[in-house]
């Protein structure tokens, strides 16, 4: 759900272990806002590798 606080469960991907913010959803995919210090991000994850926390 969009506003959902997730963390990146993969092993594979740079973002492993990151916080962020759903902010949309389309169809298994979802894009994650990740902010830190001055910088923010926002990219397109795969639904499966994301856990709410």
């Amino acid at each position: 759900m969009p506003g959902t606080t997730v963390v990146v469960r993969d092993v594979r991907s740079i973002y492993n272990g990151y916080r962020g913010f759903v902010q949309r959803i389309s169809g298994s995919q979802a894009a994650v806002l990740f902010e830190g210090g001055n910088w923010d991000k926002l990219v397109t994850m795969p639904l499966k590798t994301l856990e709410a926390s």
